[in-house]
């Protein structure tokens, strides 16, 4: 698996992200790894690029490690937020009810998001909502579904083009954040200019 400062454009850069947020007793968190979604590959192919059987290759599409991903894997609450049953975040439904901010912008108006605006109804309070991590923000995306990197069922709406995530380039974190492409090309987490513009997907912990 990749580790985060070799994500680049590479649709691959999938499996590098993806993450569980599961609660824990402290017993198991402490004892034991957090799971890590699978993540639907089901192909393997040889060092030329030619399709083969998958079988011995210890390939993603062999071993298919990690947790089988729940189906449907998104839940409408019907209150403006989405579930997401395979790590219990909750998502804003309207994926662009703020348009572009710049990063300092956009963490400010994710913090702010209360129940009664961007059509939620849940009655959470300002400061129950914020910008997800990259780690986050990369787990909503299936590796086998580009334009947008999102299962064929998701109940989302609005979606954009880029996000911004919460967490800093660590290369250059008073410069820099990293970020998420979705649409329209197979292009996953990018580090970005924090002055640059874009999109806002607020989340929240499960109860």
């Amino acid at each position: 698996m990749l580790a985060h400062h070799c994500l680049g454009k590479l649709l691959v850069s999938v499996i590098g992200i993806v993450t569980s947020c599961f609660i824990f007793s402290a017993t198991t968190y402490a004892t034991s790894p957090a799971p890590v979604a699978q993540t639907g590959q089901t192909t393997c192919y040889d060092a030329a690029g030619v399709l083969v059987g998958c079988a011995g290759t210890r390939q993603d599409g062999d071993s298919s490690a990690g947790v089988s991903w729940p189906s449907p894997r998104f839940h409408d609450n019907a209150n403006g937020s989405v579930t997401d049953t395979l790590t219990g975040l909750i998502w804003l439904k309207n994926a662009n009810c703020f348009g572009l901010k710049n990063w300092s912008g956009a963490l400010t108006t994710a913090n702010l998001l209360a129940g009664g605006a961007c059509g939620l109804t849940d009655g959470t309070k300002s400061g129950a909502w914020r910008m997800p991590t990259i780690r986050e923000l990369g787990g909503v995306a299936d590796a086998l579904r580009p334009n947008p990197l999102l299962p064929n069922d998701h109940p989302f709406l609005n979606l954009q083009a880029n996000y911004w995530s919460s967490s800093s380039y660590a290369r250059n974190p008073g410069v820099s954040a990293w970020s998420l492409t979705i649409q329209p090309n197979v292009s996953l987490s990018n580090f970005s200019l924090k002055t640059m513009s874009y999109s806002v997907w607020p989340v929240r912990s499960g109860q």
